[in-house]
């Protein structure tokens, strides 16, 4: 065996003194080589779980009976037909073999060469202690189990509403016939789910007209089902005040809820399969018992009309006293044959009542129903919209057409009115008397107009406006 580290030998392995970078196949070889060589034949002791054989091999889970820990394993087909060793979950086995590792996968594994038994296993011990315990105070006499309802109407699911089985139990149940299901949501899987399922049982039981309660988780290991196995739930599942139906695991499974339930169904499918009728497995009943009362009620008026006709017989002589009795007879069949007819009239608007029932809660009938009453809402939706959009574009189409006909006039007076007040201010204007050859004089230190002389002193500038601009000017004196 060599005494060189692992990751040392596989270093060693580089040139030039750079790091090695190594594929992942390459180091779980050499892993595999340093188990095989360090472990190359080992005596090892478990309780076996998670058992299932593939071409006559056969696969395993050894599990550790003190601490948590499991290491998988194989036993190959040529060692297999040679061990005694049951090799099923539950059995105490002890294995001799080699330590190995699956390099297609990384997985750490035992390579078992032969096997024989080492005694009962913890978990199947308990499961047989509680079991004979259970019995002997009846809690798994098959007298005390309860009828399920023939037609319930509220049903209550114990199980882990991210779990599989619940999808399947809801798809089941709504594909047979409408029922109403309440969720009590627990833990189905470690230490801490015994409490949790008990919590949940007690907890759906305070609902009002629940009618059958389905325990439940999906498939799985020994140890994954270990919960169903924990006195506490066998306890209060078979003191729960409606009947309960247990769907733990697949068909091979079995749990002590399964033996403490009132009935025990292969998986969560078949639980929901069990507790919830098919719809048209009533209709059909309803329309047998119809058809029976109907043949019924024939076979007696038949009866009643045959004895009538014998006690007839005697009277025919004596017509005067047939005739009052026949009389009497004949109204006697009419109120038979009228009783006959409400109670059949009655018979069948119990089963159209029913029949109706039906096919209100039939999820079909409301969703059809529904989008009827969505596509006449969004019908008037379409056209109340519509409405007020054409009033106001009609409204505004008026609108312009008479703003159109009165602005043109309007314009045009207006234009006119503005020529005529611009050719008189242009005749007004001064600048038109410049133009003429006329000169206005203003104040150089002021800007306004001279208008008399007297205004005017000698030597003062000016400033002279003629009508293409300005100069200026000075007062040399005055005439």
């Amino acid at each position: 065996m060599s005494e060189m580290p692992l990751f040392e030998r596989l270093q060693s392995q580089g040139h030039d003194g750079d790091e090695r970078v190594f594929r992942v196949s390459e180091v779980n070889r050499a892993v595999r080589l340093t188990l095989e060589d360090s472990w190359g034949r080992v005596l090892i002791e478990g309780e076996l779980s998670d058992v299932r054989r593939a071409k006559g091999h056969v696969y395993f889970t050894l599990n550790d009976e003190e601490d948590p820990a499991q290491l998988r394993g194989v036993m190959f087909q040529s060692d297999v037909r040679r061990t005694k060793a049951p090799l099923e979950d539950g059995a105490r086995v002890r294995f001799r073999g080699t330590l190995s590792l699956y390099t297609a996968r990384g997985q750490f594994q035992l390579i078992a060469r032969s096997a024989q038994l080492a005694g009962e296993g913890d978990l199947a011990a308990q499961f047989r202690r509680l079991h004979a315990k259970l019995e002997a105070e009846g809690l798994l006499d098959p007298a005390r189990k309860r009828p399920l309802p023939a037609l319930p109407r509220r049903v209550g699911v114990v199980t882990s509403r991210t779990g599989a089985a619940l999808r399947d139990i809801i798809r089941v149940a709504s594909e047979r016939c409408p029922v109403q299901i309440l969720v009590a949501d627990c833990r189905v899987q470690g230490e801490d789910a015994p409490a949790s399922i008990v919590s949940a049982l007690e907890l759906i039981q305070r609902a009002r007209d629940l009618d059958v309660v389905i325990v439940s988780r999906g498939g799985g290991s020994a140890e994954d089902l270990w919960a169903f196995n924990d006195e506490a739930v066998a306890r209060t599942i078979a003191a729960c005040r409606v009947p309960v139906v247990s769907g733990v695991g697949h068909e091979v499974d079995t749990t002590i809820a399964d033996l403490v339930a009132d009935v025990r169904a292969a998986t969560p499918s078949n639980a929901a399969e069990v507790v919830v009728p098919e719809r048209e497995a009533l209709l059909r009943e309803l329309r047998s018992w119809e058809r029976r009362l109907t043949q019924a009620l024939d076979n007696r008026l038949s009866a009643l009309r045959l004895r009538l006709e014998r006690q007839l017989r005697p009277l025919y002589g004596a017509r005067s006293v047939v005739s009052p009795i026949r009389r009497e007879l004949r109204d006697l069949e009419e109120q038979l044959q009228q009783m006959q007819r409400s109670e059949l009239r009655e018979r069948r608007e119990q089963l159209g009542a029913l029949q109706r029932r039906l096919m209100r809660l039939d999820p079909r009938s409301v969703l059809r129903s529904d989008r009827r009453e969505l596509a006449v809402v969004t019908a008037r939706l379409r056209d109340a919209g519509r409405l007020p959009v054409r009033q106001r574009h009609d409204r505004l189409k008026s609108l312009e057409f008479r703003l159109k006909g009165r602005g043109r006039p309007m314009v045009r007076e207006a234009r006119a009115t503005h020529a005529e007040l611009c050719a008189q201010l242009d005749a007004l204007s001064p600048l038109r008397v410049l133009e003429r050859g006329y000169a206005i004089a203003l104040h150089e230190s002021t800007g306004r107009a001279v208008r008399s002389k007297s205004e005017v002193k000698q030597g003062e500038r000016l400033r002279v406006r003629v009508s293409d601009g300005e100069f200026g000017a000075k007062v040399e004196g005055h005439d």
